[in-house]
């Protein structure tokens, strides 16, 4: 909308020891439960209205072939070895055990229920040889440790690249400090090889019984995601002006866990393939979210999970909610309590009622139609100003990514519209002077007309349905934000007014989680 050129791609990330157990419990193939889940997935990503252009799967022919390219260049150019490692290996099941396939006592907290990847309570990256008591996921038997070949990426020759590229990056001040950390504590060698059955096959000599590690594959998906979007409308060689031209700026909005994938793993392995890609501009790394103070966890059941959400509000509400309280600098923690407060006060009171309060005006003093501004004072010019000024902030705080800041300025001027409009009281003054009447509301409308561009990518639903009481017909997506300034058209009819948004009750949204969980 401010005309640049985007593309949005992200997609589900199939492959990993998880999957292979969950459907090994269940008792399918993994590629029919990955089938389940990425249709799910899809589908509740369009039901919160998250708009990717291309939302893939790691399991795509697309994605697998890319990846076997990658690695097939890094192993011409010298960047993979292999070299003899211990596994663990489940003598019950007759196949090794990596990652998740291992569950023990973690060695750092004491935790009994870690996995061989990480510790889901102090959250510690794990080797599944580290972990005291282990046991097979699947079966529960010891297992037994065996020396296998694998292959590794040759991360360390890459450090004082990487240094200089995420020393001239964009990214937050989380994703910069950390991954020059990593940097200066020195980086090591990177498995790329797992025993999995489950994955992309290696392509390297010897590797024919091994599978790409889940990592060291998935971050490759951005590229094929784009490959893909660009494959299906018969511009083959488009992809290249997102990923290999120099005016590209790439970002990624990721949590703080996946740091090093993205300021480093990822740009490294495209560094090793020795073509031109453009390399992370912007990781924009948030820190984490909590729940009532804890962790969220899908094996403890503590949280809320989006298919859940969508049965007790519309997705707008969450979405306006989620992002007020995004955890950019901080940590921060979602309450019940505060989530109904923030709806209620903040989308329902200050820019709900802002907007019903000018649009009901309309109807009943002007016949639902936009007056002449014939006569604006002082303040009416002064609103018009603020309207202005409202706009050119936020569309500086969202090019520097300061999501809550950006939102806060749409709540700021909702507010101000509240104030504005009871100084001028329009209500008295059609009373007295008609047309200075029409100039308040006049003015008012324009600052309607701003919110729906500006709170649009927030939620998108409840700004289309003011779009539309507006009087318009199409979607605010298909107009530049440049046109958000412009003056609504002189008798210009008024779709139907009627309330957009509905309080909540701490009450309620209790109730209604209980129930669905019941």
């Amino acid at each position: 909308m401010c005309g640049e050129e985007c593309v949005f791609v992200s997609g589900s990330d199939e492959h990993g020891t998880p999957i292979e157990i969950e459907a090994t419990k269940r008792g399918i193939p993994p590629k029919e439960l990955t089938d389940q889940m990425h249709k799910k997935i899809s589908e509740l990503f369009s039901a919160w209205e998250i708009s990717f252009d291309n939302y893939s799967r790691t399991e795509s022919e697309v994605h697998v072939n890319f990846v076997r390219h990658v690695y097939e260049k890094l192993y011409e150019n010298g960047y993979i070895f292999d070299r003899e490692v211990d596994v663990l290996y489940c003598p019950t099941c007759n196949k090794f055990l990596p990652d998740r396939f291992v569950e023990g006592v973690c060695p750092i907290c004491g935790y009994e229920g870690a996995r061989g990847d990480q510790c889901e309570k102090c959250g510690n990256l794990l080797e599944p040889t580290k972990l005291i008591e282990p046991r097979c996921a699947i079966c529960g038997t010891p297992p037994v440790v065996k020396r296998v070949k694998h292959w590794f990426f040759d991360l360390p020759k890459f450090s004082e690249k990487l240094r200089k590229a995420i020393e001239r990056a964009n990214h937050s001040s989380n994703a910069k400090s950390f991954s020059l950390k990593l940097i200066e504590e020195g980086l090591k060698p990177r498995s790329v090889t797992r025993d999995n059955k489950w994955g992309i096959p290696a392509p390297f000599p010897g590797a024919e019984d091994k599978t790409i590690y889940v990592w060291m594959e998935a971050v490759l998906g951005y590229v094929s995601a784009t490959i893909e979007h660009f494959k299906r409308k018969n511009l083959a060689d488009e992809w290249k002006k997102y990923w290999m031209d120099e005016n590209t700026k790439t970002v990624f909005f990721i949590g703080k866990d996946n740091i090093p994938f993205h300021t480093i793993i990822l740009p490294a392995l495209l560094m090793a393939t020795h073509e031109d890609y453009v390399m992370p501009w912007r990781v924009d790394a948030s820190e984490f979210l909590m729940f009532e103070g804890q962790p969220f966890s899908k094996s403890r059941g503590i949280g809320i999970w989006i298919d859940e959400a969508l049965e007790i509000c519309p997705a707008d509400y969450w979405r306006f909610a989620l992002l007020y309280n995004r955890p950019e600098t901080k940590d921060s923690d979602f309450r019940v309590s505060e989530f109904v407060n923030t709806v209620n006060s903040l989308l329902a009171n200050d820019i709900g009622n802002f907007v019903h309060r000018v649009l009901t005006f309309t109807k009943r003093y002007f016949g639902g139609r936009v007056p002449k501004a014939s006569k604006r004072s002082r303040e009416d010019e002064e609103a018009e100003l603020e309207k202005r000024r409202a706009l050119s902030e936020y569309k500086e705080l969202m090019f520097s990514f300061k999501l809550k800041d950006a939102l806060q300025r749409c709540i700021d001027l909702a507010r101000f519209g509240n104030r504005y409009l009871n100084r001028r009281e329009p209500w008295k003054l059609v009373k007295s002077d008609l047309e200075e009447a029409g100039s308040v509301l006049d003015t008012a409308l324009g600052m309607v007309k701003a919110l729906c561009f500006m709170l649009y990518p927030f939620t998108p639903n409840i700004s289309n349905e003011i779009w539309k009481q507006l009087g318009y017909s199409d979607s605010i997506d298909a107009h530049s934000i440049e046109e958000a300034i412009e003056e609504l058209e002189v008798g210009q009819e008024l779709g139907e007014v009627k309330p957009i948004i509905h309080k909540l009750s701490k009450e309620d949204v209790l109730s209604k989680l209980k129930s669905i969980r019941s």
